[in-house]
């Protein structure tokens, strides 16, 4: 077995790294064919990666032009810690008001760490008014788990509940 194929985490440890992930990086691309790279809080809704923005950033208007997305999510320091996933995908707008206000819901109890509403909602209902969301469906997801070169895995880890 080669080494990449030796360091992928399985789906279900994928899917574990971005349930207790906050931050990614999206790339987007700019008119002129260059990434524009911007780190996000994002959510989760049926595994897949969501987020937010005002509806003129950069982003949003790159996603109008052109929907593929390159999602990056990473942990570690030294390099047997080192953890990713890379999730490349198409960005699909969601610009229902209560499924936009529900993707805030999402981020911002992801961001505070805030069980239930945990008295946000307020705050996420007057920002989510200038906002739209998006939900990346994913064509191809490469990972890493150098852990995994150690016998060490993180992702073989008991997590914290």
């Amino acid at each position: 077995m080669n080494q990449r194929a030796r360091i992928a985490m399985a789906d279900d440890e994928i899917a574990a790294f971005l349930r207790d992930a906050r931050k990614l990086q999206l790339g987007t691309v700019n008119p002129d064919g260059t990434p524009h790279l911007v780190t996000m809080f994002y959510g989760l809704s049926a595994g897949r990666i969501t987020f937010w923005t005002y509806s003129r950033a950069q982003k949003a208007r790159n996603i109008e032009r052109d929907p593929r997305v390159s999602c990056l999510v990473e942990t570690g320091d030294d390099y047997f810690e080192l953890r990713g996933a890379l999730i490349y995908g198409r960005a699909r707008l969601i610009d229902d008001p209560a499924a936009v206000l529900e993707v805030g819901m999402d981020i911002t109890r992801r961001m505070t760490g805030a069980a239930g509403d945990g008295g946000l909602r307020e705050y996420v209902e007057q920002t989510a008014r200038k906002r739209v969301a998006f939900v990346v469906d994913p064509d191809r997801v490469v990972s890493w788990d150098h852990g995994k070169l150690t016998g060490d895995s993180v992702g073989r880890r008991a997590s914290p509940a």
